[in-house]
């Protein structure tokens, strides 16, 4: 019996295969992956979805379908992610940037309409943080540095792409390649926080992000209290640190700002109602 070669019955074949493999969101998977291949928007598929794929285009999906029922990320597979509205590219060597990370935008874009002054974004990965603040406040320089080179020619590209000039990158660990006379209004991080024997990164899209992005000591903590004790040298009075964590890392991290001197420190929720941001002031 031939198969029916349609886009409506190749996307349902694929949302039920990759419903099996474990996908979380089967039939947006198999739509994203056919849009990629057939160059079109979504509203393609849903206007034409009687019409039939070529042995090409049927060759192309089945490739990228089989590298996501492997478990591989869809953004891996098409090397792009949306974040903030912007199209990045993205690689394995860095972290996907995922829809949690905007409330960290959000909080970081207040505090710096506030005070005024540069921005650092420290464990860039593609830019995402960076790119994003530095889209929404053109007159004032952000920096974000990371200490994977790739990350950081990946970031660079990413700028570029959007043409983005407000906003460097630079390579090192933490705060490394910053001058001391270099004093900023805001620093943000998105740090590795999770606990190497959290389950979780045996699981999804995990099992194929980069550790060192994911992974730090003292039960996920070991990076925030660094940068927390660091942060002070960099920042100006009146300047703001901000963190995304873990969901269960709100009063751990409240406690890590308080201890270093830092004041009005306060947990903010993401869109899902779970703890994921903390702030403090430097107000010595």
């Amino acid at each position: 019996m031939t198969l029916d070669k349609s886009i409506e019955a190749v996307l349902k074949r694929a949302s039920l295969v990759l419903s099996e493999s474990g996908s979380e969101s089967p039939s947006l998977d198999a739509a994203v992956l056919l849009c990629h291949v057939l160059e079109k928007p979504r509203s393609y598929l849903l206007t034409w979805p009687e019409k039939a794929l070529t042995p090409e285009e049927e060759q192309q999906f089945e490739t990228l379908l089989t590298r996501r029922i492997a478990g591989e990320p869809v953004a891996y597979i098409l090397g792009e992610r949306e974040f903030w509205s912007l199209p990045l590219n993205v690689a394995p060597s860095t972290l996907i940037p995922r829809p949690d990370t905007e409330r960290l935008v959000e909080l970081a874009l207040d505090k710096a309409l506030a005070h005024a002054g540069d921005i650092l974004d420290l464990g860039t990965g593609t830019g995402a943080i960076a790119l994003a603040l530095a889209s929404e406040l053109n007159s004032r320089s952000v920096m974000g540095v990371d200490y994977q080179v790739e990350a950081v020619e990946l970031a660079r590209s990413n700028a570029t792409k959007l043409n983005i000039s407000n906003c460097q990158f630079a390579q090192g660990s933490w705060f490394e390649p910053i001058d001391l006379v270099h004093k900023f209004s805001v620093i943000v991080s998105n740090p590795p926080y999770i606990d190497e024997n959290d389950p979780h990164l045996s699981q999804g899209d995990v099992r194929f992000e980069p550790s060192s992005a994911l992974v730090a000591d003292n039960n996920g903590l070991a990076d925030i209290e660094t940068i927390t004790a660091q942060a002070p040298n960099y920042l100006q009075v009146g300047g703001w640190l901000l963190f995304e964590h873990g969901f269960e890392q709100g009063q751990a991290v409240r406690d890590i700002l308080a201890s270093n001197g830092f004041c009005h420190v306060a947990t903010e929720q993401d869109y899902a109602g779970n703890d994921r941001v903390t702030l403090g002031q430097w107000n010595p």
